[in-house]
């Protein structure tokens, strides 16, 4: 997959200032602040001196009078003298210097001398249509959220106007009047007209078709319905969300979001969040100590692996702590990245050609990474692979068990993929917080052993026991060049008995 720069985009963006960007209608719309741009990859631009008497309205066709060629107009710079035209062509035949004529709404004959056709990809400031704000409404002068919702442009972020959400003309990107009357008119969601927002908005999440989420520092919101016809905002106290990236759908289209207590999960057919973190690490947000000045917490649904990845990561060097959520089986998993891999944006391209698709991954040396499961190390470097059991009670009611012996059965065998060996600690204690602990660290175990794969071998069984009222099981592969897979780990119970004081 071949990248190629938009040079006119080149030093014309802040890139010290929070960036979102989202497609709509052909284009990207780049919020940077005051900096509020598009990238056109879809429509044909041609210039003029003069606009004329006339100038076009969105949706006029114009004709070529020498070439033929037609285009439906999209947006224009201005209303008089000099402007740019750039509108969708119909036609093989191009634009060349000519005169072009046209109709606009009105049935005013539209005339002017047009240049020959530039064509697509194009960079430019994002305004009301023709610059014309009397007719257009004004857009924010600083936003730094956006998103499409409802066929909607939506801008938030200004810190004048923390919690408003302003939302352009359905359907079109160019009108921001939300003094017109029609269903589609622009509006500004949060003042009143569907619900208001007490909150300061951090995140606006498009889920579904009508449905646009608004995460805020406390709270979040969900958009149901047309917000300038009879559309409502739900509230959910208490899950607010950390930041404009920290959330992102599962292959379900369940909504995961970053919030005050851990993650949290609102299935597609549900009502209600569920915190998916509180029980297995319920400290996650107090050990993490991300503050949204300093950090930024993103998250991605890699469809190939089924899981979501999220890293917490600092701005200014990159380092990063990050976690794995395997959506099979709800596990969290710790993963790790050199500084220069740190991961400040993510987003799964879901392109035609299977060797492109993957969630690409912007770090902060400003390559972008995929995760490849053909390759055995990270740039000659060993991968620390591992996955953690634990705590597992040995015995009812907190008393004192044992572990008589332990298996594992390595993957590999009907197929080419077979793994290597994988190392077993085995951690036991009176405490299930301490084996925690234990297993984080990777600390001194109470049983180590080798097992070789694929499968179960025989005479592979680990006959050494412990004891402690819970035990920790980490297996994994920290060896360069070496890949691992598991399909089951085998425990011997023994008797239990008195707790040791």
């Amino acid at each position: 997959m071949a990248m190629v720069e938009l040079e006119a985009a080149r030093d014309d963006i802040d890139t010290a200032d929070q960036l979102t960007m989202f497609e709509a209608y052909g284009k990207v719309f780049v919020v940077n602040g005051a900096n509020l741009k598009v990238a056109d990859f879809q429509n044909t631009k041609i210039t003029t001196t003069n606009v004329g008497a006339n100038p076009p309205d969105r949706g006029n066709i114009l004709t070529g009078g020498s070439s033929g060629a037609q285009m439906v107009v999209d947006y224009i710079t201005s209303d008089s003298g000099a402007c740019t035209i750039y509108g969708y062509r119909t036609t093989v035949a191009t634009f060349t210097s000519e005169t072009v004529t046209g109709y606009d709404s009105d049935d005013n004959a539209i005339s002017f001398t047009g240049t020959a056709e530039v064509a697509p990809p194009h960079w430019y400031d994002w305004t009301v249509y023709a610059n014309d704000e009397t007719t257009y409404g004004s857009m924010p002068t600083k936003a730094y959220l956006g998103c499409l919702s409802g066929g909607r442009c939506i801008l938030s972020g200004n810190p004048s106007y923390p919690n408003q959400c302003p939302a352009s003309q359905a359907g079109n990107p160019w009108n921001w009047n939300n003094s017109e009357t029609t269903a589609d008119h622009a509006t500004v969601i949060g003042t009143g007209d569907a619900g208001t927002l007490g909150d300061t908005v951090r995140s606006l999440m498009p889920v579904r078709d009508g449905q646009l989420f608004i995460g805020c520092a406390n709270s979040t919101h969900v958009l149901i319905g047309n917000p300038a016809d009879g559309g409502q905002i739900v509230a959910f106290p208490g899950i607010g969300v950390y930041g404009s990236h920290s959330w992102c759908l599962d292959g379900d289209g369940s909504l995961l979001l970053w919030g005050s207590g851990g993650v949290s999960k609102l299935a597609k057919s549900s009502s209600q969040f569920e915190n998916i973190s509180q029980i297995v690490l319920p400290d996650l947000v107090a050990d993490t100590g991300a503050d949204p000045a300093t950090h930024r917490i993103t998250m991605g649904y890699d469809y190939d692996r089924s899981g979501i990845k999220i890293c917490i990561t600092v701005l200014a060097d990159g380092s990063s702590e990050n976690w794995w959520i395997d959506c099979k089986t709800g596990g969290f998993f710790p993963d790790s990245h050199a500084d220069a891999h740190g991961v400040y944006a993510q987003f799964y391209y879901n392109a035609n050609d299977p060797d492109d698709k993957g969630l690409l991954l912007g770090c902060a040396d400003g390559y972008i990474r995929v995760h490849d499961d053909a390759t055995a190390d990270d740039d000659g470097a060993a991968i620390d692979s591992y996955v953690g059991f634990g705590p597992i009670a040995l015995a009812e009611d907190g008393r004192d068990g044992s572990i008589a012996a332990i298996d594992a059965v390595l993957a590999g065998g009907a197929s080419d993929s077979v793994s290597d060996n994988a190392t077993m600690k085995v951690f036991a204690d009176d405490v299930a917080e301490t084996v925690i602990k234990q297993l984080t660290a990777n600390g001194t175990p109470k049983i180590a052993a080798t097992f070789v794969g694929p499968g179960r071998r025989a005479g592979g069984k680990c006959r050494r026991g412990t004891r402690g009222a819970y035990a920790g099981i980490r297996i994994g592969n920290s060896s360069a060049g070496e890949t691992w897979g598991m399909e089951q780990v085998i425990v011997d119970g023994g008797a239990t008995g008195r707790r040791l004081k």
